[in-house]
């Protein structure tokens, strides 16, 4: 174990980094959460196997740069790296089954963006969602906080967002009832309504937070949504000393726009999810700053928590790999950090690779002279 230490040590020295022009982000506790896995193609006994997945975009340049800071830093992971994407031609059932292997040896990952494009091609599921239901990866956590010394509309922001990522809408059943006439099924079901909502109280009590606010449209959706709504107060029952609310969707991006510290934890179905990650991203930074993960009861994936795979980016070296870092060293429970390095996104002139730099020259000042 004396190299992961050693990795922490390392980590850790960015707390004492020096100001300057391009300053480093800072982080503490470093790669706690990664599990150690006994594998034929680790090095030794103390080297982390994870299994990596660049996306699209520019998920394989964030990715250059996780590696180029765990190279620095020595820490002991081994990356089991595929490559799955529709849009680069490099999809198939064979590929997919390949990485869903590689996860039940490592059962960890770090994943970029797969782009899921828009045209028809004969399978509805794409490759992301695929995967997603091979690993049972129900609960999608994101943990949106305001970075210090960073200033937006709202600032000391802490909260998060639980979501159902298995069915809802995205359950990819969909046909041509009558010519012109498309029905697309939403599905909600009581037993995964009652786990996700079991997730998120059982989050709370371990993370200390006080309130869950379950949101839905069951207004209008009264046998779906309704469902979702009911598991939730059912499972509520089970948690006095945590408070409970509710709050219809469209009602919630209003408040989460005006007054976003009512929120602590909020549990939602897959669509409303996916909607309310990227908004609330919104008000911290944006995509390039919240890190994510997604659970299953045997598998962890640690990704961007805002999905974006930013293709605009590709090649010109203006990507933010704060979300990246953060989310491959495993710190989105009880994240404490200072970016001082500021890319375009948050008004700033630091290249991506003046960002990897920067962290690595404050974990080794002569690296790489």
């Amino acid at each position: 174990m004396a190299a992961l230490s050693a990795g922490r040590t390392a980590v850790r020295g960015l707390l004492r980094a020096p100001r300057g022009l391009c300053r480093p982000l800072s982080a503490s506790a470093a790669l706690q959460q990664i599990p150690r896995v006994k594998s034929e193609n680790a090095k030794s006994e103390s080297t982390f196997q994870v299994t990596m997945l660049p996306g699209d975009g520019v998920g394989p340049e964030l990715m250059h740069a996780v590696k180029e800071v765990f190279k620095a830093a020595s820490v002991p992971v081994v990356f089991d790296e595929h490559h799955l994407s529709e849009v680069q031609n490099m999809a198939s059932e064979e590929k997919l089954d390949q990485v869903v292997d590689s996860m039940k040896e490592s059962k960890v990952a770090l994943i970029g963006k797969i782009h899921t494009p828009m045209e028809y091609k004969g399978e509805l599921a794409s490759y992301d969602m695929r995967l997603r239901r091979k690993l049972d990866l129900f609960a999608n956590v994101v943990h949106v906080k305001s970075l210090p010394g960073y200033k937006t509309r709202h600032n000391n922001l802490d909260l998060v967002i639980i979501r159902e990522q298995t069915e809802g809408e995205y359950s990819s059943l969909e046909h041509e009832s009558a010519k012109g006439v498309i029905e697309c099924l939403k599905i909600i079901t009581r037993a995964k309504s009652q786990r996700i909502a079991k997730f998120a109280f059982d989050y709370a009590t371990k993370k200390g937070r006080s309130k869950v606010t379950a949101v839905h449209k069951a207004n209008i959706m009264k046998l779906g949504d309704g469902l979702f709504l009911q598991c939730c107060e059912e499972v509520a029952e089970l948690y006095p000393k945590i408070k409970f609310d509710t709050m219809i969707i469209d009602n919630c991006c209003m408040q989460l726009v005006q007054n976003p510290y009512q929120f602590d934890v909020l549990v939602m179905p897959n669509l409303y999810g996916n909607i309310i990650d990227n908004l609330a991203a919104g008000l911290v930074g944006g995509a390039g700053v919240v890190p994510g993960e997604s659970y299953s009861a045997e598998y962890a994936v640690f990704e961007m928590g805002a999905r974006h795979p930013f293709a605009q980016a590709v090649g010109r070296n203006i990507a933010n790999p704060t979300a990246m870092l953060l989310s491959a060293a495993n710190m989105l429970r009880h994240l404490k950090y200072v970016l001082w390095v500021r890319t375009r996104d948050l008004g700033g002139y630091c290249t991506t690779s003046d960002f990897v730099k920067s962290v690595i020259d404050n974990l080794h000042p002569h690296y790489g002279a």
